[in-house]
């Protein structure tokens, strides 16, 4: 394979060998990156490893990485040619508008890759996560007496929409039962598709379900093993953020789709490979299913639901929010239903109460301008003119 070398577990703890195995994959790819970063930032990495979430470490370092390969291929701010061949005394002349540049830089920039250009396009919520991963940076190098400038005080602000002004994206409860509807009967698949429905209709089910009602991240529901559940007790186990654990409480829908995927469409031990035989969504392979594939399993149900194409579908993320607002617009606490999503302040929760389905649909509704003036020339002119407002009212209804 490669040279690529077999990873063993010798788990001792109560926590899935999955589980374990995604935290040391995650470790284990901070370390690369940092073998090819420049050796003076040892004492950063250490900060990042004792101080934040392993997945958190693993884009700071993505990030200053990004940026070491801007300082070889786009400046002249260092004369290395490989980014752990950079030296200190070049970082100490990096002042703020360098980085102030490079950001601006990264709103768009291009690559060449098979003599094919790609652009890529960066958001402001993505540059103020560079902007923050830069910061940490050469706040803990002026810490450690590296830098004689903390120059973080002179990075350009960036205007990121703060949570109540984005829009929230969510199914309405009419959405959610086209889309069940169509995973549970095949209805708006293409042909291709539902040659593979027949073989993972109750496994894609007892996913979609389980998003729906828990509102679960996505790495936690991929997470997930036969053994995550006693249906005995009613209950079962996930792994959240910093190694939290939390028993969930199964109702009779999550239960029903569990156990049917479980007993008639999950394959056999047998049929499965050892490493994967407690996965408890597999593929067609018998691997466990990667969030990749989940997250396309998503979006095309969620696109049948809107009623708009595949790639328009939405993410695992949009069906947390959908289990949120479906969940307030039940008349829960917005307590309750922060314990059950683990949100960690309850501001965030409260985004979702304050969310009115329709709301929009609803004022422009009541703002009929063209009915009203057509609606209004009919009562004036009586016959020929009130078999053209037919006509428009047809044509009205289509657009909406």
């Amino acid at each position: 394979m490669g040279g690529s070398k077999t990873v063993k577990l010798h788990n001792r703890s109560d926590k899935p060998d999955n589980v374990v195995l995604r935290q040391y994959e995650t470790e284990q790819e901070c370390e690369k990156i940092q073998k090819e970063l420049p050796s003076f930032m040892r004492g950063f990495f250490a900060y990042l490893k004792g101080n934040v979430l392993p997945l958190t470490r693993l884009n700071y370092l993505r990030d200053i990485r990004f940026f070491c390969q801007y300082l070889i291929e786009e400046t002249e701010l260092t004369e290395a040619k490989e980014t752990r061949d950079i030296k200190l005394k070049e970082f100490q002349n990096i002042k703020a508008v360098d980085v102030n540049i490079f950001i601006d830089w990264c709103r768009r920039y291009t690559r060449e890759k098979d003599d094919v250009e790609i652009v890529y396009e960066n958001s402001n919520r993505t540059l103020a996560r560079k902007k923050s991963s830069l910061s940490v940076m050469f706040k803990q190098l002026y810490r450690d007496d590296l830098l004689e400038k903390n120059i973080t005080d002179g990075f350009d602000p960036i205007r990121v929409p703060k949570a109540g002004e984005r829009e929230i994206k969510a199914l309405q409860d009419d959405e959610v039962m086209v889309m069940l509807d169509a995973v549970s009967t095949g209805t708006h698949l293409t042909a291709r598709e539902r040659k593979y429905w027949e073989k993972t209709k109750k496994r894609d089910k007892a996913i979609l379900i389980l998003f729906l009602t828990y509102g679960l991240r996505l790495f936690e529901l991929q997470q997930l093993n036969v053994s995550s559940f006693n249906f005995a007790r009613g209950e079962f186990k996930i792994y959240r953020k910093r190694d939290k654990e939390a028993v969930m409480p199964l109702n009779r829908s999550v239960t029903e789709v569990v156990t049917d995927y479980i007993e008639n469409e999950r394959a056999r031990d047998e049929d499965i490979l050892e490493e994967h035989q407690d996965a408890l969504f597999l593929s067609l392979q018998g691997k466990r299913m990667t969030e990749r594939s989940i997250r396309d399993l998503v979006k095309k149900y969620t696109s049948i639901g809107l009623s708009t194409s595949r790639r328009a579908g939405y993410s695992p993320h949009k069906l947390r929010a959908t289990a949120a607002t479906s969940l307030i617009g039940r008349g829960n606490s917005i307590f309750d239903v922060q314990a059950l999503l683990d949100h960690e302040q309850v501001t965030t929760t409260q985004l979702y109460a304050d969310h009115k389905m329709n709301v929009k649909r609803d004022l422009v509704n009541d703002m009929e301008w063209e009915l009203e003036r057509t609606e209004g020339m009919s009562k004036d002119n009586a016959g020929t003119v009130r078999i053209h407002i037919g006509d428009e009212e047809d044509n009205s209804k289509k657009g909406e």
